[in-house]
């Protein structure tokens, strides 16, 4: 990713100003002035002042990072982790939805079934995915995909990022709240190890349906809660503005989560966000990706059942 083209968050002005300073330097030697020094040293500040930043990063800011629109999407980890995928379309009752895309393919060798909301990385891409808000049909894809893969025999790998479940009527008047329930109940009902990673955003209900698994892992700057910032000021404050005081006070960092004891680790983002180094985010979500289910190897199905569920039972009685 060129440092041209990368979209700054707020909080990020003062790297923006010194990357911006670099590149006309650059510029400037490229016309045969040799300021090499300066360059390195503009760097160097750029690259400490990007680390204490992310060091430092309060709730708010964490969600803005986990919505930046150049964090990889289920796509990028598909293609970076997945071979010979194949998605299947359609929950056999009404259509198909592509803000959840499903489907089976190979995770280092051994066959898996995968799912996980596609927000999109371009205008008609994101209105084709819905910006990764599913409706009913995606989730009952999802228990039926779920279902296949018990029959066979199959790990099954859901990635989370969406800001929620689609709101809209005809949604709701397919039995929305119905469907995330029986998705839920799906992955809970298991007999073959599930893994769970929230790569972004982890809201509501939307991704709860497939993150209820063996394993939930997050990575560092994601967010996972039962209800958007914006949606909790609305309703606490009755005033949509106050989404960052909602989210300072929510408690949706895989820090607090990690905590709490909803989710089972933490996956280090490379500084400054794993939109700037996408490839490396991808390598290491797929090594713990490896680990989780090598910690599940050999358990037969009521061992898997049993402790998925003394693994949700446990979350609040026991804080780390």
């Amino acid at each position: 990713m060129q440092d041209q083209m990368r979209s700054y968050l707020d909080f990020e002005k003062p790297v923006a100003e010194l990357d911006s300073k670099v590149d006309e330097l650059r510029t400037l030697a490229a016309s045969g002035t040799d300021i090499s020094d300066e360059i390195g040293r503009i760097e160097d500040k750029a690259a400490q002042a990007l680390a204490d930043l992310y060091t430092n990063l309060t709730p708010w800011q964490k969600t803005l990072v986990a919505r930046h629109p150049q964090r990889p999407h289920f796509n990028d980890f598909i293609t970076g982790l997945i071979t010979e995928f194949t998605p299947l379309a359609g929950d056999r009752k009404f259509g198909e939805d592509e803000a959840l895309v499903a489907g089976f393919g190979r995770f280092r060798g051994e066959p898996i079934c995968v799912m996980g909301q596609e927000k999109g990385d371009s205008t008609e891409s994101r209105i084709r995915h819905n910006f990764g808000m599913a409706r009913p049909e995606g989730y009952r894809k999802c228990v039926r995909l779920m279902e296949m893969a018990e029959r066979f025999g199959l790990p099954v790998l859901s990635l989370a990022d969406s800001a929620g479940a689609y709101p809209g009527i005809g949604a709701e008047e397919r039995g929305q709240a119905e469907a995330i329930a029986r998705s839920t109940d799906a992955c809970l009902s298991l007999g073959v190890p599930n893994v769970a990673i929230i790569t972004g955003e982890g809201m509501s209900g939307g991704a709860i349906a497939i993150t209820t698994a063996n394993r939930v892992l997050m990575l560092e700057h994601a967010i996972y809660s039962v209800i958007s910032p914006e949606a909790a000021s609305s309703i606490l404050w009755r005033d949509g503005t106050k989404a960052q005081e909602a989210a300072n006070n929510m408690k949706i960092t895989a820090q607090d989560m990690l905590r709490f004891g909803v989710i089972d680790s933490i996956l280090k983002e490379p500084v400054g966000g794993a939109h700037r180094d996408p490839a490396a985010m991808i390598a290491t979500t797929g090594d713990a990706i490896a680990k989780a289910f090598e910690e599940l190897h050999g358990l037969d199905a009521d061992a898997i059942r049993k402790q998925r569920r003394q693994k949700f039972l446990d979350i609040g009685r026991k804080l780390g």
